[in-house]
């Protein structure tokens, strides 16, 4: 350990800059940045987004639905560049005061609901459209556990290890044995789990199954922060059969493509208006 320590003030200050990697858009006030409307497009259902993990648990959930014949989930997907703060627009803040993606706009409402965090949409949408939330209460009562335990899971894995492995300007060793010890446990608690049941609520695919693959299945496979051998992945192989059979839908295949931004440019969809932007409006087709 360093023998550099941290004494806090009594009072802290905002000094602009700080933060690593997203420092440019970090910052400790709430509110619009600027004035500019977020675009409508043709369907009811309207999301603006970026591919992260929290993402692509809602362009996964309305692909499932819409690979299910359900027709009313059709939507667009909005490109939301959150390093360059589309998140701060007036349009954006007036979805999500929180300003974070995603956030999904319902126009088939009267008049139009918004959802924002992104187990609310799941949630949201599973209501709508009578899917993927199981209808016995105890299958129910399982899904909606793990689901809520996802979204208070996953900061620890995101804000705690992600930032201090990945993106903190300077490596410290107590932060990052502190969050690394955490997410082992979850991964073990997902193991265990996972060691009993084919899907987190049982043999039957949920909303829970797409909360929480988009984080932990990219983590075991090394899709997010280059991690998988550091925290060795491995070890976890009921995470990982769990993971790469969700992997092998074809709606999880589309989801993950939907407002993303990096990788290769046949896995990029930057906006999303059509079934058949799938196949026209990839990047390698630009």
């Amino acid at each position: 350990m360093s023998d550099n320590t941290y004494t806090p003030p009594r009072v802290w200050k905002w000094e602009p800059g700080n933060g690593g990697k997203f420092a440019n858009i970090n910052r400790p006030v709430a509110g619009a940045t600027h004035d500019k409307p977020l675009p409508v497009g043709k369907h009811p259902l309207q999301l603006y987004s970026l591919a992260t993990p929290n993402g692509v648990k809602v362009t996964v959930m309305l692909e499932e639905l819409l690979e299910k014949g359900i027709s009313g989930a059709e939507y667009d997907a909005h490109l939301i560049q959150i390093g360059e703060g589309d998140q701060f627009s007036s349009g954006f803040v007036e979805v999500n005061p929180n300003s974070k993606i995603p956030a999904l706009m319902d126009h088939s409402t009267t008049p139009p609901q918004r959802v924002f965090e992104s187990g609310a949409i799941l949630l949201y949408l599973s209501e709508k459209f009578g899917a993927f939330l199981p209808s016995d209460p105890a299958a129910r009562t399982e899904c909606l556990s793990w689901l809520f335990w996802q979204m208070g899971s996953a900061p620890m894995l995101g804000g705690g290890f992600g930032h201090f492995y990945a993106y903190a300007p300077e490596s410290y060793q107590y932060p990052i044995d502190r969050y690394t010890m955490e997410v082992k446990r979850q991964l073990d608690v997902l193991d265990r789990h996972l060691a009993e049941n084919r899907f987190m609520a049982g043999d039957e695919y949920t909303i829970a199954d797409m909360a929480i693959h988009p984080w932990y299945g990219a983590l075991v496979k090394n899709r997010v922060y280059e991690a998988a051998e550091f925290l060795e992945a491995h070890t976890y192989q009921n995470v990982i059969r769990w993971t790469e059979e969700i992997d092998e839908r074809p709606a999880v295949k589309r989801g993950r493509m939907v407002n993303r931004t990096w990788g290769e440019p046949h896995e990029q969809l930057h906006e999303r208006h059509d079934a058949s932007d799938f196949e026209y409006r990839t990047q390698d087709k630009q």
